[in-house]
Order: C-alpha cells, then sequence, then structure tokens
C-alpha cells in the first residue's frame, strides 16, 4: 500500500510500526455550527483510507472533537468558536457543543462513515494537555505573555520541517500570522490562554499558570499521544490544516517527547464552490441536510468524492451531484440485478479474486478511488465472471465503497403494482447499460398501465396518470 505522504512530498510504501495494530488519528469537528459538505469530503476520504487499511492490519483510531479552544483567527486573538457559537444562539457553549456534535456524527453515519475506535473530546482531557504544557516549560520551550503561555518556534529547529523553508518565510512575512508586542517570534503560538479579566468564560479550567483555556494545537498532541503513543503511524487531516495547525503539532510533541510524531502525514484537498473555497466564517457553505431536503440520497454525495481524487480540488454544483445521484441509482439497479440471477450465492472462486485484486489495487495506490470506481463499473458489465462471482466481487468493493449498492428502491416505490415495479427494475437496468431504445419501450409498457415515468436527480419515479 501507498499514500502520499506530506513530509516526504511523494509516494511512501506504507510500513506499519506494529502489523498487530496500525495507529491513525484524525483532526475532528469544531462543534461551534454545522459541518459543510468541505469538512464532510475530508471525512470521506478518512473513512476510505479506514476501511482500506483494515483490509491488511487491525486499525486504532481516534478522533477528535473540538469542543474549546478554537479561536477565530490564526494569530491566537478573538474569540473561541465556542463562546461565539453560544452568544449567537443564546445558549451555553455547553448545549452549543452537544447541539452541533450531534449533528455531526448524524451526518457522519449518514454518509457511511465509519466511527473512530475513540472518540476524544477536547473538554475531557484539560488534565492532559496542562500536563503537556507543563513538560515544554520545563524543557525550555515556552514564555509567558500577558495573555497566556506561548511556544517559542525559534527553540524548534526543524519547524519549518513538514511545509518547507519558503511557506514559514511566508508566514514570518505576516502572510496569516500578525506579530504582536509580545511574541518573540510570528509563528510562536498559544499553549493555554489566560481568561479576560473584564469577562468571565463559560469554558475555564484551573491550571499552574492561572485560570483560563488551552489553545487549539496542544488538544490533538495531548490527545493522539494519550490514546497512540508518542509515535503514530498515520494522521490525517484537510490541507488547510498543514501550515499552521499541524506545523504545530509536530512542533510540541516533538519538543517533549524527543522522538518522531508522525510516520506518514496524509491531507485532503478542499471542495470548493465557483465562488472559491466552503467557508462557514465566510457565510459559502452548504450542509448535508441541504442536500436532503432538495430529495438527494447523502450517499449521492459520497459517490460524487469517489469521482475526484481525495488530493485533487473538486468542484461541487447540483449539476455534478445529480449526475452522481443517477451513476449510483444506475450502479445499484444493476446490481440489484446481479443479486436477483445469482438468487443471492456468492461464488469467490475463479475471476472474482482477479477483480477484487484489481480494485484493491486500485484502493492501495493512495486510495485511487475514482480507478476503484471504474474497475466496479468494469466488472459489474464483465463477461468473465458468473453472477455469483459478480455478487461476491460487488459485495467486496462495497465494503470499501459503502455506497449501499443492494439498497432497495424508496418505500413509495413498493407502493407500486408488482408489474410497474418489475418493468421499472428492468429499465433501471436498461438504462445503466444505455440501451435507451429498450428504456423507451419499458417506459412506454408502464405508461400502458397508468403511470408516468419521470427521471428523477435520485432515479427514475412512477405516478399514477391523473
Amino acid at each position: 500500500m501507498f499514500l502520499y505522504n506530506t513530509s516526504s512530498r511523494h509516494k511512501d510504501e506504507f510500513a506499519p510500526q506494529n502489523p498487530q495494530q496500525v495507529t491513525m488519528y484524525c483532526c475532528g469537528p469544531t462543534v461551534y455550527n454545522y459541518a459543510h459538505i468541505g469538512n464532510l469530503r475530508t471525512y470521506i476520504f478518512e473513512d476510505l483510507l479506514a476501511r482500506t487499511i483494515r483490509l491488511h492490519y487491525p486499525l486504532k483510531h481516534v478522533m477528535n472533537v473540538t469542543d474549546v479552544g478554537h479561536l477565530v483567527s490564526d494569530q491566537d486573538d478573538g474569540e473561541d468558536k465556542m463562546e461565539v457559537g453560544a452568544a449567537r444562539e443564546g445558549k451555553s457553549a455547553w448545549d452549543i457543543a452537544k447541539f452541533y456534535e450531534e449533528k455531526f456524527w448524524a451526518d457522519f453515519d449518514a454518509l457511511n462513515c465509519t466511527r473512530p475506535t475513540v472518540i476524544s473530546r477536547a473538554t475531557q482531557h484539560i488534565k492532559e494537555m496542562i500536563t503537556l504544557v507543563k513538560t515544554l516549560e520545563d524543557k525550555g520551550y515556552t514564555y509567558r505573555t500577558s495573555d497566556g503561555i506561548y511556544y517559542d518556534t525559534s527553540k524548534f529547529d526543524r519547524y519549518d520541517a513538514l511545509v518547507g523553508h519558503a511557506r514559514i518565510s511566508g508566514l514570518q512575512g505576516g502572510a496569516r500570522v500578525e506579530m504582536s508586542d509580545e511574541k518573540r517570534n510570528p509563528t510562536d503560538f498559544a499553549l493555554w490562554k489566560f481568561s479576560p479579566k473584564d469577562k468571565k468564560r463559560q469554558m475555564e479550567w484551573d491550571s499552574p499558570w492561572g485560570v483560563g483555556f488551552p489553545g487549539w494545537h496542544i488538544e490533538c498532541s495531548a490527545m493522539a499521544m494519550k490514546y497512540l503513543g508518542n509515535t503514530l503511524d498515520i494522521h490525517c487531516g484537510g490541507i488547510d490544516h498543514v501550515t499552521i495547525h499541524h506545523t504545530n503539532e509536530i512542533a510540541q510533541s516533538e519538543a517533549a517527547t524527543g522522538q518522531k510524531y508522525v510516520n506518514y502525514w496524509v491531507h485532503g484537498e478542499f471542495l470548493i464552490l465557483r465562488s472559491g473555497k466552503m467557508s462557514k466564517s465566510g457565510g459559502t457553505f452548504v450542509t448535508l441536510a441541504t442536500l436532503k431536503e432538495k430529495g438527494y440520497d447523502p450517499l449521492s454525495y459520497r459517490y460524487l468524492c469517489l469521482t475526484a481524487h481525495y488530493r485533487t480540488q473538486l468542484e461541487f454544483t447540483f449539476e455534478s451531484l445529480d449526475s452522481a445521484a443517477k451513476s449510483l441509482e444506475n450502479l445499484r439497479a444493476l446490481s440489484r440485478g446481479v443479486l436477483q440471477q445469482a438468487q443471492g450465492k456468492e461464488d469467490t472462486g475463479g475471476v472474482c479474486q482477479t477483480w477484487k485484486d484489481k480494485f484493491a489495487s486500485a484502493m492501495e495506490d493512495d486510495l485511487n478511488a475514482p480507478k476503484a470506481l471504474a474497475v466496479v463499473w468494469e466488472g459489474i458489465r464483465s463477461a468473465e465472471m458468473t453472477a455469483a462471482q459478480k455478487l461476491a466481487f460487488l459485495r467486496f468493493a462495497d465494503s470499501i465503497l459503502a455506497l449501499d449498492l443492494f439498497k432497495e428502491k424508496p418505500q413509495e416505490s413498493l407502493a407500486l403494482p408488482q408489474e410497474v415495479q418489475t418493468l421499472l427494475e428492468e429499465r433501471a437496468r436498461a438504462r445503466a447499460a444505455k440501451d435507451y431504445k429498450k428504456s423507451d419501450e419499458l417506459r412506454d409498457a408502464v405508461a400502458r398501465l397508468g403511470y408516468v415515468v419521470k427521471d428523477t436527480p435520485q432515479g427514475q419515479k412512477a405516478e399514477k396518470k391523473l
């Protein structure tokens, strides 16, 4: 298996420290608002990675939930996003965290993402964060300002290892991080922030340095190392985390332990709109609930994400989602046809293993989901396999792609007469095979039975003629 490693800047063969348990940490949601579908694209690629790893190894997958400490700017100033959410909705920060975390997991589940082995909430690991900050202080990596305890990046000579010297120089030039009067270096970052003297925070804790709350970066290092040890096999996240968040994680973790923090850094690219990057702060974001309200199956969005490699930007349009929805329903129609032909019996012998290997090889080549999806389409139409072999192959592929390939039609279709249902199933298979002449003939046959067929983004629907 090969993965593009951000730290080495090329595809590396994956070799876990311990084949009996691969360790993977993924940056989770900041639960002050709904996750947008750009956020969810990252979790889909991480789910594909987890499922692919499990073809060969047991996996311990940890994901954090940031429910405190994530400030609205990269300059370590401004309000905590949880406090912003609380003020926006007139609720407590704790209630905001609980509500939006529940909404996040509902979206996560709807996209068929496998839940992590460990879900780690920042507010439940304050003790571990304080201990890590104290270790860094004892080793001489910190200094105190009027608003908190800061990490001195000049003391860590590998600070530019993940992103390269040129990009760090850009930060020092003011590209993203402004110099304050008390910061020694532009790239220095807060480990512990003091609570404002003129305003009571809802989330704050006692510490050796005074009442306050943790910086955003310290939480991931503290929780990742608690559950996975000082050196992780894999650390994932969005491409936007590379320059600051993950660079800071490396600095504080390796300074504290003296050991390499992560062997493979794996980052997913943005989902974009024509107007630019999807953003909550900019108000340009679409949620999964929006898609569901418009009648889309959430797995149509998962299918759309599979059509682009996780390291390439994907432009979202409703036209592209319509196309993905139709493709998914066509693939499901063909899969249900295979299930029916095979009478539910699977055969893993013969050329079935060849097709499984072809699919797995695509996924093991840096998660090439578009290629793997193409293999599925080729396999389902191949004359090499029997129906029973195709069924075994499709079940294997769906264990990774998680598209519910054998999902039945929506409930309303089940109320149709059996003869109409049968014709619709046959028509769906004809359309999937691009036999449009037969498709039109079957549509006319349905019409003769008193029903109008409509092709929608979610597939065909039949309604009684008025």
